[in-house]
């Protein structure tokens, strides 16, 4: 959700549990257990879908009928999380955090079970990267710092023990490209190494072999595109996940925020499609609406178009009685759509002179 949104989203939580090249498409890999498969896969794909009431219910499901597995307590907190950024909601704390810390335990007990065991790894390194994009996102960096890099090591012994176990590379991918992006101002010291193109290299695996990773690979490549200011190919990316899954915020967003780049018109026409999807579904807040407008204003500025701006911009303005918590979360974002109606207004007054 642009630089202080969806990017610094993904690039705070994919650090801490975290080119063009050509990759062959390989087999995807599926968890044993057809059900816990299907289950996984279709409770994913209602959060990309922005179904949070269907993912919720199936990974209900999977908690109910696999309570040995710490699957379903890790998708039921990953779906409160999901929703409550979406919608810019506060989180539910305790549940998010009694159902993480049980899925970390119940994958330690696995794991003392049977350390071979590929899939108990995984779910350990999945449980404690959800911790540590929990812990970013409430902006508590000690221990998520500590859970970021348990969870990268165990995904890199995840691919000591299987270089073919897919699920690893998304986390992985991202954290090589971000850590890399975040230090190469000290890149000249020995032990730092860039790695972005290695980086990229996973996720382009991922997203072409991950059975459950592969749209969040590629969620991750949307943003590391724009970020290298390779606008079309996050375009290209961006609307081959659309296809799969049409009206996605997840992916609207960074289509929305590479179009800017590209094509202003494009990028006001994806944005005010975002709007209308929260007021279609009833769930528009003062948030998403000062959020969303501010940038639409900022790119009819950009393309001559004052007047539609301004309007905008007065709109967000009159709003009243804005909650607290909303206002800490927009921060100077306020003051800034004030500075832009003055900048407007002076540019009106100077064509009708």
């Amino acid at each position: 959700m642009l630089e202080t949104g969806l990017l610094g989203l993904y690039k705070r939580l994919l650090v801490f549990i975290s080119i063009f090249i050509f990759v062959p498409v390989l087999p995807a890999q599926n968890y044993p257990d057809r059900e816990v498969d299907s289950l996984l896969k279709s409770g994913i794909g209602n959060i990309i879908s922005d179904n949070y009431t269907k993912a919720a219910a199936t990974f209900g499901v999977l908690q109910n009928n696999y309570p040995n597995l710490p699957l379903g307590k890790i998708y039921l907190a990953a779906v409160k999380i999901a929703k409550s950024y979406d919608l810019a909601e506060n989180f539910d704390d305790r549940f998010i955090n009694k159902n993480l810390e049980a899925a970390v335990e119940q994958s330690e007990e696995l794991i003392d079970k049977d350390k071979n065991n590929i899939w108990y790894r995984y779910f350990y390194a999945l449980s404690t990267g959800y911790k540590a994009y929990f812990e970013v996102l409430n902006k508590d960096w000690l221990p998520a710092f500590t859970n970021g890099l348990n969870s990268v090591s165990d995904l890199e012994r995840c691919l000591k023990m299987d270089p073919g176990f897919y699920e690893a590379y998304t986390a992985l991918g991202t954290f090589k490209y971000w850590k890399s992006r975040k230090t190469e101002l000290i890149s000249w010291l020995p032990f730092i190494k860039d790695e972005r193109d290695e980086g990229i290299k996973q996720l382009r695996i991922a997203a072409d072999s991950s059975s459950y990773n592969k749209y969040l690979a590629m969620n991750s490549l949307i943003w590391v595109y724009i970020d290298k200011g390779e606008y079309n190919n996050a375009v290209t990316v961006a609307l081959s996940a659309l296809k799969k899954f049409p009206g996605s915020r997840l992916f609207m967003w960074g289509l929305a925020r590479a179009y800017e780049n590209t094509d202003e018109e494009k990028s006001v026409t994806v944005y005010s499609q975002i709007l209308d999807s929260y007021r279609a579904e009833n769930c528009l807040n003062d948030y998403n609406e000062i959020l969303i407008k501010h940038i639409i204003a900022q790119q009819y500025s950009k393309i001559g178009n004052t007047q539609k701006a301004l309007v905008l911009c007065d709109g967000i303005l009159a709003i009243k009685n804005i909650p607290d918590f909303i206002l800490k979360k927009l921060g100077n974002r306020i003051e800034r759509v004030r500075e832009l109606r003055e900048q407007l207004r002076g540019e009106l007054s100077n064509q009708h002179r």
